[in-house]
């Protein structure tokens, strides 16, 4: 009894706290002093004056955050008005406490439509207050994105908001700070991978949805998704496999067969998300681009690769011609003099001798190189642990195959400690690989305690300090 009696209270109080949020004039004994205030400040806003605006919206949003409930006017007027403040404050004590009234402006009328207390025009169902309320999140996380500079993760908290409520209803300015907040998050292993997934399969139909029924927006949709997946496209390759841009290049290529541009991209797009080479669909695009870009991009190739063989490297890779892609990377690496470049190439040769030549002491000694030559770069030493926990099975007995996977920890540990965009990525494999450790009772069956430093053996040689899995 004790317990429902505290729900109930907490419920209650709940609602009256969305209810004085929600307030309206109408039927109140300061019905006449409201409308006066509203009728006031409405007017000193039209001939910008601001400062006396202010002071009469302030008393009307106190008693009547609603107005009479058919408009969320003084809602938005409140917001136009504390970012007038804002631009003239240079205290930045200040200037925080405006951005955190304007951002409680926002949730309170998103919290009013939600409990139904403004009327929606034409609105005959709970559904349109809802999308109301996701249209006011999506506007709220484009400013704390754009305006505000507010953290990544509360502008995604919105943005998810937006989209749950909203739907297909919602505006596609969401996208441009969607694609980056999630990018950022991802990389620093704030979001899972089945986040990314959700939500991504999420904003992508709602903009399909869009960019096939809302003529006056589908272009500005079309632009805005196009933008988003090019600022996701590392995380979406991560994420999703073949079967998902199978799915999301169809309507692409269906509309751009005569294309060569976007035909390239679908179908280099395709082979890197490892599609069968027989899939029908990649055979299609395949045939498509060949009729369109072969005598040109031949041309063009011919040219650009003489000046840049790291083009002819990227080009041999992709028709998996392994060994004369290497060949290449090294003739750009003994021609560039920029350290990050070479840093690269260093990189892309490594990843297809291991990928694909199995020459892993190569491999890795071209990794090692590229990471001294761009400082704080994780991605060369996740790469060498891949080698390590790929390799481990010719290790020897389980022992010894479990020590090598130390020597992998080693690498993705050590690559999210000096580069905070590999934390995604090395987090994913450490908590792969931290149940594959040495066993406890195998180590003091051999003698040897947690902390001793032994020798990989193998191919591998590294000296790793044992731990032991729980």
């Amino acid at each position: 009894m004790k317990n429902l009696f505290f729900i109930l209270f907490f419920i209650t109080l709940t609602l009256n706290v969305i209810n004085s949020q929600c307030e309206t004039w109408v039927g109140k004994k300061f019905e006449e002093d409201a409308k006066n205030a509203h009728s006031i400040y409405r007017q000193s806003m039209k001939i910008k004056d601001f400062t006396l605006a202010f002071e009469y919206w302030e008393q009307v949003y106190k008693m009547a955050p609603a107005a009479d409930g058919n408009r969320d006017v003084q809602f938005w007027d409140g917001i136009e008005i504390y970012n007038w403040k804002l631009a003239q404050e240079t205290d930045e004590n200040v200037r925080k406490g405006y951005i955190t009234k304007i951002l409680s402006i926002f949730d309170d009328m998103a919290k009013c439509y939600l409990n139904n207390a403004i009327t929606v025009k034409n609105c005959n169902s709970d559904s349109c207050h809802i999308q109301k309320a996701g249209y006011v999140y999506g506007r709220k996380a484009y400013e704390m994105f754009n305006t505000y500079k507010s953290p990544n993760a509360e502008v995604f908290e919105n943005l998810k908001k937006s989209i749950d409520y909203a739907g297909n209803k919602a505006e596609y300015i969401i996208l441009n700070p969607y694609g980056l907040a999630l990018a950022d998050l991802y990389q620093k292993g704030a979001l899972s991978t089945e986040e990314v997934r959700i939500y991504t399969e999420k904003i992508q139909n709602i903009a399909e949805y869009n960019i096939k029924n809302n003529p006056q927006y589908s272009e500005y949709w079309k632009q805005a998704l196009e933008k988003m997946d090019y600022d996701d496209e590392e995380v979406l390759r991560d994420v999703f496999d073949c079967e998902f841009f199978k799915k999301k290049f169809k309507p692409l290529f269906e509309q751009n067969k005569d294309n060569s541009e976007v035909l390239k991209y679908i179908l280099v797009t395709l082979k890197k998300q490892d599609c069968a080479e027989d899939d029908p669909f990649l055979l299609e695009v395949d045939a498509a681009w060949k009729v369109y870009a072969k005598e040109f991009n031949a041309a063009l190739q011919d040219s650009l690769e003489k000046a840049n063989p790291a083009l002819a490297a990227n080009r041999l890779a992709n028709e998996g011609k392994y060994n004369e892609s290497v060949q290449k990377y090294q003739q750009a690496i003994n021609q560039e003099s920029d350290p990050e470049r070479k840093a690269n190439y260093y990189y892309a040769m490594a990843a297809i001798q291991f990928a694909h030549l199995n020459q892993y002491s190569t491999a890795r000694t071209n990794a090692q190189k590229a990471g001294q030559l761009k400082q704080n770069w994780g991605k060369p030493y996740i790469l060498i642990g891949d080698m390590y926990s790929k390799t481990s099975k010719s290790c020897g007995d389980d022992w010894n195959q479990r020590v090598a996977i130390l020597a992998a920890l080693d690498k993705y540990y050590y690559a999210k400690s000096i580069d905070p965009n590999s934390v995604g990525q090395a987090n994913n494999r450490i908590n792969k690989f931290e149940g594959s450790k040495p066993k406890k009772d195998e180590g003091f069956m051999r003698k040897l305690s947690e902390g001793t430093v032994v020798n990989t053996g193998c191919w591998i040689g590294e000296n790793v300090r044992l731990r032991y899995s729980d």
